[in-house]
């Protein structure tokens, strides 16, 4: 039997990569979303892969909506938390409400999304959990406490979760990629990404292709000794 794969925000960007990968890899892949139901749909026709709509902030609707998905698709072997915003400013200017919604949407899902299926995984005695974090986790980034917070923490989650877990033969690792070619990094103004760039050693932006790799490999039976793990994908960016 297939196992079950859930991506969440996993319509475009690097979450559409990654699910498109782990199909590609065997696995039965669903995808969650919460705004922008055109591309949704778009990515379901062009791929065939079920997406769900909720806000992963929310954990009663991740709780109703992880449920829905193992109706409809199979319980959840693998977990990809993907899901991010973000809301750029330089702290003096930052809002509450910005502080809390990205907070809320990059860290906050990452704990309803895994509280709603580490007690499946530890019943079948398996799991793979792939938080996907930040190079600006690690070393912070102008205007973004705010990101740069929530992708720090989740390094934190992620060891102790593996530490948990290790026993029932699941693994939790973080994967922190760099700058890479997806619509939140085409957002940036063209001459700052630019500088961004020149500051990349290997000279280019990464691609969803460079990250989706490293999620199959680390949500393969084979992977069972890696956990607690952090994952630089940089281009040489930031080296730990």
């Amino acid at each position: 039997m297939k196992k079950t794969a859930l991506v969440s925000g996993g319509t475009r960007g690097l979450g559409a990569a990654i699910a498109i990968y782990l199909r590609s890899a065997g696995y039965a892949v669903a995808v969650t979303y919460h705004h922008n139901a055109d591309t949704a749909a778009e990515f379901r026709k062009n791929t065939s892969i079920p997406v769900f709509c909720w806000d992963v902030s929310d954990y009663a609707q991740c709780q109703e909506g992880i449920r829905q998905v193992e109706l409809d698709v199979g319980p959840i072997d693998i977990l990809v938390n993907n899901a991010g915003i973000t809301r750029d400013a330089v702290l003096h200017h930052m809002t509450p409400g910005q502080w809390i919604e990205v907070i809320n949407t990059n860290l906050g899902s990452v704990f309803n999304m895994s509280r709603n299926v580490i007690e499946g995984m530890r019943e079948r005695n398996f799991g793979r959990i792939i938080n996907i974090s930040s190079v600006n986790g690690e070393r912070g980034q102008i205007g973004q406490a705010n990101y740069a917070a929530a992708k720090a923490g989740i390094f934190g989650f992620t060891k102790s979760l593996a530490l948990e877990s290790a026993r029932k033969n699941i693994t939790v690792n973080a994967i922190a990629p760099g700058y890479c070619d997806t619509d939140m990094v085409s957002a940036i103004p063209q001459e700052v990404l630019e500088k961004i760039v020149t500051g990349i050693p290997v000279g280019h932006l990464g691609t969803g292709s460079d990250i989706a790799r490293l999620v199959v490999f680390l949500a393969d039976n084979a992977s069972g000794f890696i956990t607690g793990a952090t994952f630089d994908v940089n281009g040489g960016q930031f080296m730990a």
